[in-house]
C-alpha cells in the first residue's frame, strides 16, 4: 500500500533532522507522526508558541526547525514567531495545512490565502495541490530554508494530505553545505591599507563572528583596537577578549559608544545593526559580511566586502603591518573599567521591598548561572538588564527577539531551548508584560516536565513603553498592568512557583529555585521606577524626562516623581 502524503512528508522531515513539530493538535499531521518513532510532535497551547520554540531550536543547533498550523486560524498564529525566524536566520520550515484544495477560491469555512499570509517572512512559500508536486516542494522548501537560514512554507491541503504519494522527481535528500566564502585578494588588500594608513581603528562585531572567537581577538591585538560588540553577538564575542569595551545601541555602554565614534575607521564585522544613529557618520567605515545585500544598509560605508568573518580575517591578518601605539586602545579600556564600576554601583543598591532593584536581580542570576546556561530574555526592560549584567562565558547563549522585538519570545524559546539541549540549564527571563501573553504555555512545560526556570521581572507595568514616553515628554499612561500572583498561576499549573518581595531574599530563592528538579517560576516584584539609560543622552531627550515629570507633578503624581527620582538618583545624576 502506497504511503499517504502525511506520512511522506514525516518521512522527509526525519531524514533531514528533524526530531520534533510544534504544533496544536488537531491536524492530519497527527497521525503520520504517530505512527513515526523517529520524531515527536510537542502540543503547545498556542502556535505562536510553536514557532518561536522551533526556531530557538534552529539558532541553538544549526538543524531545521518544524512547526505547523492548522487550516486557516492556525497558521495564521504561526506569524509572528516566523517573522521573528526570518530575521534571525533560523532554519524553519512550517507545514501550514490548508482547506481541501476543491474550495479554493470559494470564501470557504477557515479559508487563507497562505500564498499572501506569508510571503514577507520567508524565503520559500508554496502551496501542493497534487501528489507528484508535493515531494519536489518540500525538498525545495527544507533545501531552501538550510541554505538561505530562514523559512519556508508549504501549504498542504487537508485532501492532499490524505492521498496517497508518488515517487519524486527530484532528489529525496538536502544538503546542508554551507559555503566558504573570502572577499577578493585584492579587495583585502584595499582594506589592508585603510588599516595600516590610521592609527585609531575599533572593531564592531555581530553574530556574524560565531566562531571566529581567535581570529577577533588576533586582529584587535593586532591593530591595538577596542572590540564593541551587539546584544545578538555579545556571547560569541566577550568573553576571555582582552580588548572589549562593551556594548553600544539603546542597550549598550558609553565606553562602546565612544570607542566608535572616537576611531578614525571602523570595521563592522558580521553585524547587520539597525540603529544608524549609534553610528559614527564622519569616519572610514568599512564592512564584512556573508551576505552582500547588508554592505552599506545602515551605515556609510567606504570599503565592503563579501565573506565569511573567519576566513576573510584569516586572510587580512597576513596583509596587516602591526601596530604599536596602544594609546586610543588604552583610552577606552579606561573608560570601559568606569562603565563596569558604574553598572556595579546599581547591584550593590538591592532596593526595598516590592521595589527590588532588577540590575541586582540579574546580576545575581549571572553569578549563579551555569557555565553554559541558555538564557530566553523577553523584549522590553528584562533586555536590558540582561544585556548588561549576564556575562558570556564561551559555552553560553542568549536567545531573544533582537531583530523583531517582539514580547513574550522568552518563555516560548526556552520551550525550544530545553527540548533541544536536555543536559543544559536553560533559563527564561520573563517580563510581566510577556509572560502575561504565554501564560498557557506553562502547562506544555509542565506536561513535557521540562526544567526550565523562569524568572518573572514583575515591575507591574510595559517598562519600556513608559521609558519611551518619559523621553518623549509624556507623562506615562496606560502602562500599569494589573497582575495575577503568577506563583500562584505556576503552582496551579503543577510547577513550583516563588514570590519575591524583599531583597533579602532574593539570593536564598534563586539559589533554592535553581537547585531544585523541573520547572520553577520566581516571581520578583521589582521597581517600576527603573530607568535604562541610552549611552549617549540627547538634548532632547533630557528635556523629554523633564517635561514628563513636569507634566506628572501638574496632574497630581508627585509620589511617582519622587520615586522616579529616588530609583534612578544614579542616572539622574549623570545626565544633569
Amino acid at each position: 500500500m502506497a504511503k499517504k502524503i502525511a506520512e511522506q512528508l514525516i518521512d522527509t522531515l526525519v531524514e533531514s533532522g528533524v526530531e520534533r513539530i510544534y504544533a496544536v493538535t488537531g491536524d492530519s499531521l497527527n497521525e503520520a507522526v504517530r505512527k513515526n518513532h523517529k520524531i515527536q510532535w510537542i502540543h503547545v497551547r498556542h502556535e505562536e508558541t510553536g514557532a518561536y520554540a522551533a526556531a530557538a531550536e534552529a539558532q541553538l543547533t544549526g538543524r531545521i526547525g518544524c512547526c505547523a498550523g492548522s487550516s486557516g486560524p492556525g497558521h495564521v498564529h504561526l506569524i509572528n514567531g516566523l517573522y521573528d525566524a526570518q530575521r534571525s536566520g533560523a532554519p524553519v520550515i512550517a507545514i501550514a495545512s490548508t482547506t481541501p484544495s476543491g474550495e479554493f477560491g470559494t470564501e470557504y469555512f477557515q479559508e487563507t490565502n497562505t500564498i499572501k499570509l506569508f510571503n514577507d517572512c520567508s524565503y520559500y512559500n508554496e502551496v501542493a495541490t497534487t501528489p507528484g508536486q508535493f515531494p519536489r516542494m518540500l525538498q525545495s522548501a527544507i533545501q531552501t530554508a538550510i541554505t538561505r537560514k530562514g523559512v519556508a512554507v508549504v501549504g498542504l491541503p487537508g485532501d492532499l494530505a490524505k492521498a496517497s504519494s508518488v515517487s519524486a522527481d527530484s532528489s529525496v535528500k538536502n544538503y546542508p553545505a554551507p559555503p566558504e566564502v573570502c572577499p577578493a585578494e585584492e579587495d583585502l588588500a584595499q582594506l589592508a591599507d585603510l588599516l595600516n594608513n590610521h592609527k585609531r581603528i575599533t572593531l564592531f562585531c555581530g553574530i556574524g563572528c560565531r566562531g571566529a572567537h581567535e581570529e577577533v581577538i588576533a586582529l584587535s591585538e593586532k591593530l591595538n583596537a577596542p572590540v564593541v560588540y551587539t546584544f545578538k553577538g555579545k556571547m560569541e564575542v566577550q568573553y576571555e577578549n582582552p580588548y572589549e569595551v562593551g556594548m553600544t545601541g539603546l542597550l549598550g555602554m558609553p565606553s562602546g559608544y565612544y570607542s566608535m565614534h572616537e576611531a578614525e575607521v571602523l570595521l563592522m564585522l558580521g553585524t547587520d545593526f539597525p540603529y544608524a544613529a549609534f553610528l559614527p557618520d564622519d569616519i572610514k567605515i568599512a564592512q564584512i559580511d556573508i551576505k552582500p545585500e547588508r554592505l552599506g544598509r545602515r551605515a556609510k560605508v567606504d570599503i565592503g566586502l563579501c565573506g565569511d568573518v573567519k576566513m576573510s580575517i584569516q586572510a587580512l591578518l597576513r596583509m596587516l603591518n602591526p601596530k604599536t601605539d596602544d594609546t586610543f586602545l588604552l583610552k577606552q579600556l579606561k573608560r570601559y573599567e568606569g562603565v563596569k564600576k558604574y553598572l556595579a554601583a546599581y547591584t550593590e543598591d538591592k532596593g526595598d521591598i516590592n521595589k527590588i532593584h532588577p540590575e541586582y536581580v540579574m546580576s545575581e542570576i549571572d553569578k549563579l548561572a551555569s557555565d553554559d546556561a541558555i538564557f530566553t530574555v523577553d523584549t522590553g526592560m528584562t533586555c536590558v538588564w540582561g544585556a548588561r549584567y549576564l556575562q558570556a562565558t564561551g559555552k553560553r547563549h542568549m536567545l531573544g527577539s533582537f531583530n523583531h522585538g517582539s514580547m513574550a519570545n522568552a518563555l516560548p524559546q526556552a520551550i525550544g531551548a530545553a527540548l533541544a539541549y536536555s543536559d543544559r540549564q536553560v533559563i527564561a527571563l520573563c517580563g510581566d508584560g510577556g509572560l502575561s501573553m504565554t501564560l498557557g504555555d506553562l502547562e506544555t512545560v509542565v506536561q513535557y516536565k521540562l526544567p526550565i526556570k523562569i524568572i518573572v521581572f514583575n515591575n507591574r507595568s510595559l517598562g519600556m513603553v513608559k521609558l519611551e514616553m518619559e523621553v518623549d515628554g509624556l507623562p506615562d499612561w496606560q502602562t500599569n498592568m494589573l497582575n495575577p500572583d503568577f506563583a500562584q498561576v505556576a503552582e496551579a499549573m503543577g510547577m513550583t512557583g516563588f514570590n519575591v518581595s524583599d531583597p533579602e531574599e532574593v539570593l536564598t530563592t534563586l539559589l533554592n529555585a535553581f537547585e531544585l528538579d523541573g520547572p520553577v517560576l520566581v516571581n520578583i516584584m521589582t521597581d517600576p521606577n527603573a530607568l535604562a539609560m541610552p549611552p549617549k543622552i540627547e538634548f532632547g531627550q533630557m528635556v523629554g524626562f523633564a517635561q514628563s515629570m513636569y507634566k506628572l507633578l501638574i496632574n497630581g503624581r508627585s509620589q511617582e516623581v519622587i520615586d522616579t527620582i529616588n530609583s534612578n538618583y544614579k542616572h539622574i545624576r549623570e545626565v544633569f
